[in-house]
């Protein structure tokens, strides 16, 4: 079995004339799709979640151009290809950007 985890990825589009970005109540955030990143020969079924939190410092990002934050996990077969590796493989006949592989150590 394999760890799935999927992020949500936000862009601030709130540029200024000067040429910075607005921050706070001045930003403009939008969502920019996701990412997926595995865990492979994930045994610790009882530890997801934990397992989840101790990953998040490898996975998430959070300043004020970009941020990916996790939006959601589950226990796949190894076999399992995520919604993008599949598309690859429909249209490319391969897959060349597979989900980003973690390490728990």
């Amino acid at each position: 079995m394999k760890l799935l985890i999927t992020t949500q990825i936000w862009e601030n589009y709130a540029w200024r004339e000067d040429g910075t970005i607005g921050t706070g109540a001045d930003a403009y955030w939008k969502p920019k799709g996701g990412g997926d990143y595995v865990v492979k020969n994930f045994k610790d079924f009882d530890k997801t979640t934990g397992v989840v939190v101790a990953l998040r410092s490898q996975i998430e990002i959070d300043n004020d151009y970009f941020r990916e934050h996790i939006l959601d996990w589950e226990v796949v077969p190894d076999d399992y290809l995520t919604e993008f590796e599949r598309s690859q493989l429909e249209f490319d006949g391969q897959i060349l950007y597979p989900a980003r592989e973690l390490s728990l150590s």
